[in-house]
């Protein structure tokens, strides 16, 4: 079940969401534990099991991991175990069959792979239990001795399959008492999810089509600017299929009396890769810097470690996506990307005028977005002789204009929608127009994409979600 799938529209968001409201606020989080648990169970029922284990193992460790009352050595043998648990669990369902064809190709050897399906989710449920033990050592939160209410963190379904990463801390107090129901956080939520859906069904969706295209054309047909063109769109499909999935999430976590922190803030204004890193994705990367980066050293032991420390996090930021040597070369790239302007180029960078910035840094996270996109080394690698001209392809072709005139209004769609122009035409049309903004424009407007998505994802079969095979 995905939240722009017509079940999870007008079957299980108004049936949860009835019970949620109509029940009494003392079962909220009975109802969307329940819930979540259905959510899961909708497209994998037996990993269920999986998700309950690492909610008991997240439940008993952070009992235990509580330095307040038992000793340290025994509090750090529990976070140590849900450590262990977790990162376990992560290798042997997500690596597992990598590893092994790794083996079978370096020794000749013919190990049976086991064919294990990745439990939808586990990456970031994963992540957030163990937050939530290693907070609970460090002496950040308490232990949580309500089992259903901790089981309502981990399995919580708007953003249980793909983000945000949500700590514990940071919805603590609303987990432990009755959320009220407040009118306008719903309807702040709905405006989200609404522009949350319309991002991924009508302009993901749409330009991944191009991408494909592109990518399945015959090579009479393509060109070193058709070989821009499918980079870029891709670049614009993953940002837009990924951030309207967690402007979904946030808005039902709105909807339901939650505050998710934002994971999102305009990726591709960014005039540097260390700027962009600090808007795309902001869950993962403060995640990686508070339990991982940090923990290492970062760089309090001198510029050769922080080197090193800055590596082991852009590697285990590439595997973390996915078990393939792409994802791990597409990790190294951005961390050695990110070592050149912290140590060459941030001076340099900084006397530039804003447009080659903001050039400088689209360049480099298109290319990014190309390692990532091919997890065949053959594709990959024709994809970028075809970018730099290595493919023996004409600069331009009839079919690259063709492609143009067909996607040129969703391309300046796209471009204004990764900028924060919208926003901030609205909030001005709402300083000077309140009554209209927000009793005609806003609402009509919000209504007009719910509905537009909603015909959209009925007539058409072709609904991707990148993230969740992370």
């Amino acid at each position: 079940m995905v939240f722009s799938g017509m079940v999870f529209l007008f079957a299980f968001v108004p049936v949860v969401f009835l019970l949620y409201y109509l029940l009494p606020q003392a079962y909220g989080n009975a109802v969307l534990f329940a819930a979540s648990l259905f959510f899961y169970a909708w497209g994998e029922p037996m990993y269920i099991v999986i998700m309950l284990a690492s909610t008991a193992v997240a439940y008993i460790a952070g009992i235990f991991a509580d330095t307040k009352k038992y000793d340290r050595q025994n509090a750090w043998y529990a976070a140590f175990f849900a450590v262990v648990w977790n990162i376990g669990l992560l290798l042997f369902f997500k690596y597992t069959d990598f590893a092994i064809t790794n083996i079978n190709s370096l020794f000749h050897s013919s190990i049976k792979l086991p064919g294990l399906a990745l439990p939808v989710g586990i990456s970031f449920y994963s992540f957030q239990s163990l937050s939530y033990v290693i907070d609970v050592y460090r002496g950040e939160v308490k232990p949580q001795k309500n089992f259903l209410t901790l089981g309502t963190y981990v399995a919580l379904f708007p953003q249980l399959v793909a983000g945000p990463i949500v700590r514990y801390i940071d919805i603590e107090k609303q987990l432990s008492r009755p959320r009220p129901h407040d009118i306008q956080m719903f309807a702040s939520g709905a405006k989200r999810f609404s522009v949350g859906l319309a991002k991924k069904a009508l302009l993901a969706n749409n330009i991944y089509a191009l991408f494909t295209d592109i990518g399945a054309s015959p090579h009479k047909d393509l060109s070193v600017a058709a070989a821009w063109l499918g980079a870029i769109a891709y670049t614009f499909q993953i940002y837009f299929d990924f951030s309207g999935y967690s402007d979904m999430a946030i808005g039902m976590g709105k909807m339901l009396g939650f505050d998710f922190l934002e994971n999102f803030d305009y990726p591709y204004i960014s005039k540097s890769i260390t700027e962009f890193w600090r808007r795309w994705h902001i869950s993962l990367s403060s995640w990686f810097r508070d339990y991982v980066y940090i923990p290492l050293g970062g760089n309090r032991k001198g510029t050769k470690r922080q080197c090193i420390n800055i590596a082991i996090v852009w590697a285990l930021t590439g595997f973390w996506h996915g078990a393939n040597w792409n994802f791990l070369l597409w990790g190294l790239y951005f961390g050695a990307v990110l070592l050149l302007e912290k140590f060459v180029l941030k001076e340099t960078l900084d006397k530039l005028p804003a447009v080659l910035q903001h050039i400088y840094a689209l360049f480099f996270i298109v290319i990014g977005w190309g390692i990532f996109a091919y997890d065949d080394p053959a594709q990959l690698g024709a994809n970028f002789a075809n970018m730099f001209g290595l493919g023996h392809l004409p600069l331009w072709s009839a079919q690259t204009s063709l492609w143009l005139r067909q996607y040129a209004v969703l391309l300046v769609v796209l471009i204004i929608g990764s900028t924060p122009l919208m926003s901030k035409f609205g909030r001005l049309f709402n300083r000077y127009l309140p009554i209209v903004y927000q009793n005609i424009v806003e609402p009509f407007s919000m209504l007009f994409m719910l509905v537009m998505s909603s015909a959209y994802l009925a007539s058409s079969a072709f609904n991707p979600f990148l993230y969740f095979r992370f």
